[in-house]
């Protein structure tokens, strides 16, 4: 089967009269264009150019492929036309729904980058941790952590991770650092929570037996990753911490995590919305773009 590329970069390599310019021209190294020719050649069993040190010179077969290779790039500059028009066309409103905690660091860098690519769709952000009536409050899209119930909700997953229990190094400088989870009611513990009176975390050891479930008063209680996290890197305390919310305080050594061997639970996080209706094109075009980008935002996510 003929390469459709090659005959396209042949097409450019004839028309700029030069490998160098055809280069610059396609966005590609010189070297690349040469050998792909070469490849080409090679494949079709013929020479289609005739190289100098100063000038090309086409070959009687190479000026016979020469006219199906500007077909093909002619229908190439149509293909890429059309779906430009495609994309400059996406119009409408998305309205998305999504918590606090991975607003800074997901969700507006989704939205900004997809708004670039597609300037004519509206986006409206409703921020808040509870989950929304996407029929009574007009939701085209949530994100959402952990399991789906809703069955008429059709859910999408763009990541995958654990929580990790964390503390400042100063914080740890104080006391001794635990050891096994038990050793944690000896700390002040801090925890993501909604008025509840107590809290449990569930570890489970990389050994892959050992278990662990630990019940305790929390010094401090937020209904806000982004809160907890401020708090953890003031010295508070340890408590556990999503890696997409300020994953730059993991970076940046500002926070640690404290046993590492002992682990939460792996959870995903997806982009649902209601299954049993018609999907309009801005919300088709964001879940793609949104699964395809999310995960080159966190390329390393712990799980």
């Amino acid at each position: 089967m003929t390469d459709l590329n090659a005959l396209m970069i042949f097409a450019k390599v004839v028309e700029a009269n030069s490998f160098s310019e055809a280069a610059r021209r396609l966005s590609m190294p010189t070297s690349t264009v040469s050998r792909r020719i070469a490849e080409f050649e090679a494949q079709l069993g013929v020479r289609l150019l005739e190289r100098s040190t100063r000038r090309l010179r086409l070959t009687d077969v190479g000026s016979e492929v020469l006219e199906h290779a500007q077909r093909s790039a002619e229908l190439s500059d149509a293909v890429d036309s059309i779906v430009s028009n495609v994309v400059s066309n996406v119009s409408g409103t998305l309205r998305l729904s999504a918590p606090p905690s991975i607003l800074d660091s997901l969700v507006v860098p989704l939205v900004g980058a997809f708004q670039n690519t597609y300037p004519n769709v509206h986006v409206s952000i409703f921020v808040t941790e509870r989950y929304v009536d996407h029929i009574a409050e007009g939701i085209d899209l949530a994100f959402r952590r952990g399991i789906l119930a809703d069955s008429t909700l059709v859910a999408r997953r763009i990541l995958t991770y654990r929580h990790q229990l964390v503390a400042s190094p100063s914080y740890l400088k104080k006391l001794r650092p635990p050891k096994t989870p038990h050793d944690l009611l000896g700390h002040r513990l801090l925890a993501f929570s909604y008025w509840r009176p107590n809290n449990n975390w569930t570890f489970a050891h990389t050994n892959g037996r050992d278990k662990e479930t630990l019940t305790f008063d929390p010094h401090l209680s937020i209904n806000d990753f982004v809160g907890l996290a401020h708090a953890l890197q003031a010295g508070a305390g340890i408590g556990e911490l999503p890696p997409i919310v300020r994953p730059e305080l993991m970076r940046d050594g500002r926070l640690v995590e404290v046993m590492p061997k002992w682990r939460f639970e792996t959870l995903n996080l997806s982009m649902v919305h209601l299954g049993n209706r018609y999907i309009p094109r801005p919300l088709r075009m964001f879940k793609e773009f949104a699964a395809q980008m999310a995960p080159k935002l966190f390329p390393k996510l712990p799980t």
